[in-house]
């Protein structure tokens, strides 16, 4: 017993050494692991401390000068920023430099915002400023202000080290353009639409960062891991590469000039809180270069002498741009100056060749400080014309027009469909030089202006009448609209025994106005103070159709604004356009081929011919259902919107009847079709008449005809009326007893297919009643038919009896 009880005693020792010697193990483990978590954190706060200059940026650096000290040792970037620096105001513009197919195109914007650079302890932040609200700093409500618009931090940067003048610091900013930051990479927008899940840091990597005197160019690859790919999907990623681009704003913001809509401008805002009104109010004003006169020339100006301004806006011409194609870009941007005269100055717009590599090897166009007209070599058919501004006062800082190679082959189509019936140079589909450079000369100054702060002016082609078109005196004078900014392109009106008349638009009667809105200076005036004055010379021409804006439009609505159409009647207008398109049709195989060429040529200008009658019958259908709109202040007689007259709007819908509703044979051209295509003329004639007629047919258009109605009673074309008037022309063999060709047959399959969508997909309104009433016309009209002597003729009348009462009658 005893011995069992020594046992057990020694056992239980054992036991309890054993779980001591475990627990002092597991506390010595413990120990150690903190010990080196500490270590761990020393040596990290170690690499963090602020080092000497030398040990961070070292022999080994490679340094760019510019707006900061840009240090490239390796693969690591760091910037040596001033202490001037800090604190000031830095805008960052982030775009698409190169892309994945199906993603835009190179130089499309992401992101813009503006920056500021600001020490706090070891680190230096990255801060993003908001411009939208404010409130003078010298009222009570400026506090609220900056309380509710706390600056978030973009990045943290510790400090590396200070320069041995102690005037400036160096962080390491790799890791700022190498990892995924939202606002400097892919926008949110894109990474939803193609279903990005994150970056994919081993295909990303850093191009270059460059430092000017004005701006800091980073270019960086990003690779982003994604399920909806725009192209390449079995990669299952998109590749892109992202040029940041941060300018240093000026210290005084240029004086703004306030907005008005009754001339068109691009424009910035902010909310101001600070002013003497019972709510915020959104304050907008222009975008526009800088343009002052100079100290010694003030009594010149005054005295209504042209004079040169402080600093010209002036354009560089891309180093890779085909040199017989410079001039006419140059012609373009200068053709400005005659609107600029306007304003008061002579010279304020140049074009000019940048220096050769040999003379400035560090000449570029990613410098901020010129602004440059870049040639791509793109499939893409445009060009464009975007701008970079100070959001606070809307001064113009830089602009880059890209002027895609391929643009060409746009304003080669739209030239030859458009003028060739009346024009021998444009006969043929390849151009003389002399031709395409007027062409290029054209796209070029429409451009330039949108960097100049103007928009499409697409109501300005309106004020022009028809006939005035014709007149070669007129054309030689106005052009083809009083904007070059509208998309008047070229004098399809024009007929062949109207020689002499001009075929161009030009720089015109609204943009000289528009110029001088804009730049002319106010002298000893705040931004407050010159609206009386601004006013004044928009009153100078109240209702002068000349000087009128009219905005661009998704969906039209005022049919006096739209695109590619010319003067204030789209009947007679698209009559004469038509007119020209059926002397080309017969021509199209004679102006289009040569000896061991291909038909390629003859299919891509029998497409825009196609394109063009489109248009034509989109001019005119607009009209119907159309509310004009005059934008007017309250010291101007007059509606802002009324409706187009009820007998235009029917003649519109007859035409429509008369031009595509009724096969328009002369479209259809056996000897074209059997050398372009095994099949296809009838989806293309399918194609615009179903196009129109939904267009006709839109909810949109068919509930302002209701509320027209509704406020004008029997001034008013009324829907049920429309309908009618749209059935006659659709339906028409139902009331002659000819048969029904194929092309017909289509358009009738697409009319009850509409009606039938109204039917289903309106909200609680008149529509969805007119449609059934309509359905229920048609279905007793085409039974009492039924029963022709042409066959298949018989079987399509069988089968919309039996489609439209399957949508009447579901059950």
């Amino acid at each position: 017993m005893k011995k069992t009880t020594k046992l057990l005693l020694l056992s239980l020792t054992t036991i309890i050494l054993s779980c001591n010697s475990a627990k002092k193990t597991a506390e010595a483990d413990a120990a150690r692991k903190v010990m080196l978590a500490k270590k761990a954190k020393a040596d990290k706060l170690k690499k963090q401390q602020i080092q000497p200059y030398s040990k961070i940026v070292t022999k080994d650096a490679k340094t760019d000068i510019g707006l900061f000290k840009i240090h490239t040792i390796d693969d690591k970037y760091l910037y040596e920023i001033p202490d001037s620096l800090f604190d000031r105001e830095m805008l960052m513009v982030t775009r698409i430099a190169k892309t994945a197919s199906g993603l835009g195109f190179g130089g499309g914007k992401e992101n813009t915002q503006v920056l500021r650079w600001q020490v706090k302890d070891k680190k230096v932040l990255l801060r993003v400023v908001s411009n939208n609200v404010v409130a003078d700093k010298s009222l009570p409500i400026h506090e609220a202000v900056v309380n509710s618009n706390f600056e978030p931090i973009l990045y943290a940067f510790p400090i590396k080290a200070f320069s041995k003048d102690s005037t400036a610091t160096v962080i390491d900013v790799t890791d700022l353009y190498k990892k995924d930051v939202n606002s400097l990479g892919l926008s949110v927008r894109n990474k939803k639409n193609y279903k990005v899940s994150r970056l994919d840091e081993s295909k990303s990597y850093i191009e270059s960062v460059k430092s000017y005197p004005l701006n800091i160019e980073a270019r960086h690859v990003k690779t982003y891991y994604a399920s909806n790919p725009p192209s390449n999907s079995s990669t299952g990623t998109i590749s892109i590469e992202i040029n940041n681009s941060m300018i240093l704003l000026p210290k005084t913001p240029m004086k703004r000039r306030y907005f008005d809509k009754r001339v068109g401008w691009f424009t910035s805002s902010q909310t101001d809180y600070g002013l003497e009104a019972q709510k915020s109010k959104r304050l907008t004003y222009l975008d526009r270069w800088r343009l002052e006169v100079k100290d010694e020339d003030l009594e010149k100006f005054k005295n209504g002498e042209l004079v040169e301004p402080k600093k010209q806006i002036v354009y560089y011409i891309d180093r890779a741009t085909p040199v017989k194609w410079r001039k006419y870009i140059k012609q373009g941007i200068e053709d400005w100056q005659t609107a600029f005269e306007a304003a008061g100055f002579k010279n304020a717009i140049i074009a000019k060749d940048p220096p050769s590599v040999e003379d400035d090897p560090e000449w570029t166009p990613e410098d901020a400080r010129y602004s440059v007209v870049r040639y791509l070599a793109s499939p893409i058919p445009n060009a464009n014309g975007p701008h970079v501004s100070d959001p606070r006062s809307g001064e113009i800082l830089e602009s880059d027009i890209n002027w895609y190679h391929n643009v060409m082959s746009l304003v080669n189509g739209w030239f030859f469909t458009q003028t060739a019936a009346a024009n021998k140079a444009a006969q043929n589909s390849e151009f003389s030089d002399e031709v395409m450079g007027e062409l290029i000369r054209f796209v070029s100054s429409h451009e330039v202006g949108h960097t100049l702060g103007l928009p499409h002016n697409m109501g300005s082609s309106s004020a022009y009448k028809v006939e005035d078109l014709r007149d070669p005196e007129f054309t030689k004078k106005y052009g083809t609209a009083p904007s070059i900014m509208d998309y008047a392109r070229f004098n399809y009106i024009a007929q062949p025994e109207d020689v002499g008349v001009s075929l161009f638009p030009n720089i015109g009667i609204y943009d000289k106005y528009s110029i001088a809105w804009g730049y002319k200076p106010i002298l000893d005036k705040t931004a407050e103070e010159e609206k009386e004055t601004l006013d004044s010379w928009i009153m100078a021409h109240d209702g002068d159709p000349l000087y009128r804006f009219g905005k661009q439009q998704r969906e039209t609505i005022d049919p006096s604004s739209q695109t590619e159409d010319l003067g204030d009647d789209a009947v007679l207008a698209s009559t004469y356009g038509i007119k020209n398109l059926k002397r080309v049709v017969p021509n199209l195989i004679e102006w289009t081929t040569k000896n061991n060429s291909d038909y390629e040529d003859l299919k891509t200008m029998y497409g825009h011919v196609f394109s063009q009658f489109n248009r034509y019958m989109g001019h005119v259908a607009n009209n119907v259902g159309g509310v004009y709109e005059n934008y007017k202040t309250a010291d101007q007689e007059g509606a802002v919107y009324s409706h187009v007259d009820k007998k235009h709007q029917k003649d519109c819908l007859l035409f429509i009847n008369d031009q595509l509703f009724e096969t328009p044979e002369w479209l259809i051209s056996p000897e074209i079709n059997d050398k372009i295509q095994a099949s296809g003329i009838i989806e293309r004639i399918n194609a615009v008449q179903t196009r129109t007629l939904n267009n006709l047919l839109s909810t949109s258009r068919m509930q302002r005809m209701i509320e027209n109605e509704s406020l004008n009673g029997n001034d008013a074309y009324a829907l049920t009326s429309m309908m009618r008037d749209l059935r006659n022309g659709v339906w028409k063999e139902l009331n002659t007893g000819k048969n029904i060709d194929t092309y017909k047959r289509n358009l009738q399959r697409a009319h009850v297919n509409r009606l039938a969508y109204l039917m289903t997909s309106t909200s609680n309104s008149d529509i969805k009643a007119i449609s059934r009433a309509e359905l229920t016309t048609l279905k007793n009209l085409v039974r009492s038919r039924i029963g022709s002597r042409n066959a298949i003729t018989n079987i399509h009348l069988r089968d919309m009896a039996e489609q439209i009462n399957a949508v009447l009658d579901p059950k």
